[in-house]
């Protein structure tokens, strides 16, 4: 960690603060949607599915994906600009993989999961078992959202080391 400029400082902690920010956005948007929008969908499947259908309900496909990505692009610029600063660094790297598993496991399963609902609210004699699946589902989410808000609490110690740098 040796010779590292006040340049490179701001830049780190500019990077893991966005990172920081957008991280705790996005949970707030998990939150809101997981203690508001999901029951609502869940409560009476296979009619209120109906509001996961894009152009006719409340999709949320469009914000995620943006969102999401934004995040990511931030997540990886603050690895890179705290590349140098190892305690920082190899804190980050850990929490990236972390967040990279859960958002592998959004991909292989809530999201094809919300997909087939979307399906049944078109056609609801696809339906089956769907009390059972979206219990499930909406069980599992608690779990993924608690991981991501543990996730985007790790990052705040590491925004105080690295603030701390310049001490």
């Amino acid at each position: 960690m040796e010779g590292l400029t006040a340049n490179y400082l701001t830049r780190a902690e500019i990077w893991l603060c966005i990172t920081t920010l957008i991280y705790f956005l996005m949970n707030g948007a998990q939150i809101f949607e997981t203690l508001v929008f999901v029951p609502k969908w869940t409560e009476s499947a296979p009619e209120n599915f109906k509001l996961l259908l894009d152009g006719k309900g409340a999709s949320l496909k469009v914000f995620w994906i943006i969102f999401h990505s934004l995040h990511e692009i931030a997540f990886i610029l603050a690895i890179i600009f705290c590349w140098r600063i190892d305690p920082v660094r190899n804190w980050l790297l850990v929490l990236f993989a972390a967040h990279f598993a859960v958002r592998a496991w959004t991909l292989s399963y809530f999201a094809p999961n919300i997909i087939d609902f979307q399906k049944i609210a078109e056609n609801p004699s696809l339906a089956k078992d769907l009390a059972k699946r979206t219990s499930l589902w909406q069980t599992l989410n608690y779990i993924r959202v608690t991981i991501f808000l543990a996730i985007s609490c790790a990052l705040i110690p590491l925004c105080i080391k690295l603030f701390s740098l310049r001490a």
